[in-house]
């Protein structure tokens, strides 16, 4: 690509997405045949990537024998190892040019050794959009003076330089928006907001769950009165609980549980997939207090991220439980595995389903003129399936744990981190440890030994069913240690928590 025909396509693309309303964009988008976009952006790219059309011929297959959405379903798909890291970083990009990228992100991946992710101006432009819909649908920031205060990581890592520029692209729109960025330092974090957040209608704090919940706890213990800032999170990064939902709601002053929080779906490998919005919040809620349904629903006793995404710039598909998912970027995606588990749900077949339980929620909804209703489909994630522990033939999952740790006796007393581990004793008979987190000055006794032991169980009682019919009663009760802040052993600080030990 040369210097002219990048910037016109810079120019093209940023014009677009400043003259486009929201609205006027998702209904074109709906307007649009999915199939049929897949399908000419693997032409495209068997035609312009280097290392795809390498891919292909070590398949033997000939890009013109896929003319059709089943001839697309046949093709293999693509990962990191058989894919991403068999090629040089510039075979990934259109025409073998790294130039035609901007700017290069980094994640750490699974094995700790860095994967490079080129993307160029234009293709943070699409997943600005996915902020658009939470700022507006969600936080009516079209009319309210806001904060964007970047809570994420800054520096290489893709989620706060990615975040911050799309903010940022929301106002050049015309967003009454302005960005800070303190990045993950909580001191600056607390400082910017108590010196500029009453000059704002809102506030809006991004990043990661467990950090922001530290954030706001740290706040609170220092006499910070959340309530004044009107506070709204923008999350990545996690699945959460219902629960966690409403705790940390209920510490800041949400209005509105649907309105004032919304979690991404987003990857290194290409920006955001989906987000929730106020439809899914409500959804997700009605699920979380009616765990068969749910069951029904996904399959699985654990509660999902639960997401509305747009076909025509991410589209899934579902092989074999795995999501798959296709989409331009720097480096160009068709079909690939990025190892997550989960489910897509049609927007009509998804409110069928509900009807069947008596729950409209776009009824629900309508007290808020129907912002945040709109007919995108629902792609469900739970993520990787290495983070549960099995247990006499039972899957137990974090998330299970998180929700008995997050109970209003509990809460107030823990950090919410632990960790989940089988253990054998003496006699070589197996018991479910959890090592728990307690928040800082707090101390263990035997007392709330037994009430973090007798929440959890209830918990797993309530939401797994293989462990509530796979372990005996005898085994079901787990043995808990309750541990100081920052325990060198479990709890390290400046290290990435991990909530399995196999």
């Amino acid at each position: 690509m040369n210097t002219e025909s990048r910037r016109q396509r810079a120019v093209s693309v940023y014009a677009d997405f400043l003259h486009t309303p929201l609205d006027t964009l998702i209904q074109q988008h709906l307007n649009t045949e999915g199939e049929s976009r897949v399908l000419s952006l693997f032409h495209d790219v068997a035609t312009s990537v280097p290392a795809y059309k390498n891919f292909l011929a070590e398949q033997a297959i000939n890009p013109d024998s896929i003319q059709t959405f089943t001839d697309f379903q046949t093709l293999p798909l693509i990962t990191k190892e058989n894919y991403l890291l068999r090629h040089p970083l510039a075979n990934l990009c259109r025409y073998g040019q790294l130039s035609s990228c901007d700017m290069i992100a980094v994640s750490s991946g699974s094995t700790g050794k860095p994967t490079f992710w080129p993307r160029f101006f234009t293709d943070e432009l699409q997943i600005a959009t996915r902020f658009e819909q939470i700022f507006h649908d969600s936080f009516a920031a079209d009319t309210r003076r806001t904060l964007a205060v970047i809570c994420f990581t800054l520096g290489t890592w893709v989620g706060g330089m990615y975040t911050t520029n799309c903010c940022r692209y929301l106002a050049s729109k015309g967003y009454p928006i302005t960005v800070i960025t303190p990045g993950n330092n909580k001191e600056e974090i607390l400082r910017v907001v108590q010196a500029l957040g009453t000059a704002f209608d809102q506030v809006v704090l991004l990043g990661y769950p467990p950090f922001l919940k530290d954030v706001i706890d740290t706040g609170i213990a220092r006499g910070i009165e959340w309530q004044q800032y009107r506070v709204k999170l923008v999350m990545a990064g996690e699945v959460f609980s219902e629960e966690w939902r409403s705790l940390v709601g209920e510490r800041v002053g949400f209005q509105h549980l649907c309105y004032d929080s919304a979690s991404l779906y987003g990857t290194a490998d290409a920006g955001v997939l989906g987000n929730e919005t106020p439809l899914s919040v409500c959804i997700r809620r009605f699920l979380a207090a009616n765990p068969e349904a749910a069951r029904t629903l996904f399959g699985e006793s654990r509660l999902p991220t639960l997401v509305q995404y747009d076909p025509i710039t991410r589209f899934f598909e579902v092989k074999e439980g795995a999501l798959v998912f296709s989409g331009d970027n720097g480096i160009p995606l068709v079909r690939y595995n990025i190892l997550d588990t989960g489910g897509i749900i049609t927007y009509d077949a998804m409110l069928k389903f509900l009807a069947q339980y008596n729950f409209d929620p776009v009824t629900e909804l309508q007290a808020h003129g129907g912002r945040g209703v709109r007919p995108l489909p629902f792609v469900y994630v739970f993520g990787r399936s290495n983070f549960t522990v099995s247990y006499f033939g039972a899957n137990i999952y974090p998330e299970n744990v998180t929700v008995g740790l997050e109970q209003p006796e509990i809460r107030d007393w823990v950090t919410g981190k632990f960790v989940m581990q089988v253990k054998e004793d003496a006699d070589k008979n197996r018991y479910l440890s959890v090592v728990v987190e307690l928040a800082p000055g707090e101390e263990a006794s035997v007392a709330r030994t037994q009430i973090v032991a007798g929440s959890i169980l209830t918990q797993l009682l309530r939401l797994n069913t293989e462990f509530a019919n796979y372990v005996p009663p005898e085994y079901q009760t787990p043995q808990i240690t309750l541990t100081s802040t920052g325990d060198p052993e479990y709890f390290p600080v400046g290290v990435k928590h991990r909530y399995t030990r196999k």
